[in-house]
């Protein structure tokens, strides 16, 4: 609250006006909402295929995309095989229990998703999942 016009200042003013500080979170809330998917997900372009049934997984530490050239990327690099198994063993002896989720152009062949699999498989990883696009 303002001065009284009556001339008794001896009161100290108490209150807080909070309405700025309200303003102030509610602008750093829009410019988070607004930045969080772009930093959150940095991918390639790969077109997954269509299914009608699928779960949701957890998030991994290890997530592996093959474009529809076959070219291989870890982690949202581009990578290359020697390169996911050296990354994959050292990911399961930290933690053994890492799953790998593998995301694949639909037009890459099946030979290269298997081999892919199998690098993943022989390094010690005991759970993967395969992304899909859902059916509508």
């Amino acid at each position: 609250m303002a001065a009284k016009i009556t001339g008794d200042t001896d009161e100290a003013i108490a209150e807080i006006n909070i309405v700025p500080f309200v303003d102030i979170i509610l602008v750093i809330l829009i410019i988070f909402m607004v930045t969080a998917p772009v930093i959150l997900k940095p991918s390639i372009n790969v077109n997954l295929p269509k299914a009608g049934s699928g779960d949701n997984t957890s998030p991994s530490e290890l997530t592996i995309g093959i474009d529809a050239q076959g070219g291989i990327t870890l982690n949202g690099k581009p990578s290359s095989k020697e390169e996911v198994k050296s990354f994959t063993e050292e990911l399961v002896s930290k933690s053994p229990d890492a799953q790998a989720i593998i995301s694949a152009d639909k037009e890459v062949s099946h030979g290269t998703v298997i081999s892919v699999i199998d690098t993943v498989k022989s390094s010690g990883v005991k759970k993967f999942a395969i992304t899909i696009d859902k059916k509508k």
